[in-house]
């Protein structure tokens, strides 16, 4: 095979891969309005309740006030939801400053189901305020990428932890999990195209688009883990710059 086709194939391999990498973060923000309708169902319910409460005893004001004021309660809680929440699900085609600690959050409300029907004991370790510059979509699907990896690795009642750092000029996110480890020898390869622990539940591709995310934001991924048994657990570190360089 010549210099040129050589080319041609590497070209069209970025094409697929970035084409793949787009619908992965369709997908994950198709997850995230899906779960936030879910979480708003609620609320838009009281609001309704309240609305007919309101009209039923429209001839008393001071009822009238008080079921108002419960529902301008609950439609704070649908705006904070909908801030924190839906603007993570938008793709910015350039770096901008975002809140980490909402970003995981984000990710973390896309398998809340999956978190509460293993019984998985979610540890959060989040301080406020705590921003880089990213490309937002690109980052939620990452992080969201980690969270379902460590799920499945998990058995019932284990432990997911995820911790935000700032040292150094640098953002620290650490995903970690009590579940069965990898093995040694499949530590090399993981972030390798098309390779999978999973069986047919996985495609192989996953950590691979998140090595080059993170990367393309200038930062790092490293992964250690461990298959002894009651030490089990593997953990995943993103490292990334807070501010980008000039």
């Amino acid at each position: 095979m010549d210099a040129t086709a050589i080319s041609d194939l590497q070209s069209k391999l970025a094409m697929a891969t970035e084409s793949l990498q787009r619908a992965e973060e369709r997908a994950v923000a198709g997850q995230l309005a899906l779960e936030v309708m879910h979480e708003i169902k609620n609320p838009l319910e009281a609001l309704g309740h309240l609305t007919y409460l309101a009209l039923e005893e429209a001839d008393d004001p001071e009822k009238v006030r008080s079921y108002m004021r419960l529902a301008d309660e609950q439609l704070a809680t649908l705006s904070f939801i909908s801030s924190q929440t839906l603007g993570f699900a938008k793709s910015s085609p350039s770096l901008k400053p975002i809140d980490f600690v909402g970003l995981a959050e984000a990710a973390l409300r896309i398998h809340q189901r999956a978190i509460e029907a293993k019984k998985v004991r979610l540890v959060k370790d989040l301080p406020e305020d705590l921003m880089a510059e990213a490309y937002t979509g690109q980052m939620l699907q990452v992080i969201s990428n980690m969270v379902v990896n460590a799920l499945d690795a998990l058995p019932s009642d284990g432990i997911l932890y995820l911790r935000l750092r700032k040292r150094q000029g640098q953002l620290h996110l650490v995903i970690a999990d009590n579940g069965h480890g990898i093995p040694s020898e499949y530590i090399g390869k993981i972030f390798e195209p098309y390779f999978t622990t999973k069986g047919e539940r996985g495609t192989g591709l996953g950590l691979t688009l998140s090595k080059n995310i993170v990367e393309r934001h200038r930062g790092t991924i490293r992964i250690r883990s461990c298959v002894r048994p009651g030490r089990s657990g593997t953990t995943i570190m993103i490292s990334l710059p807070l501010k980008r360089s000039s």
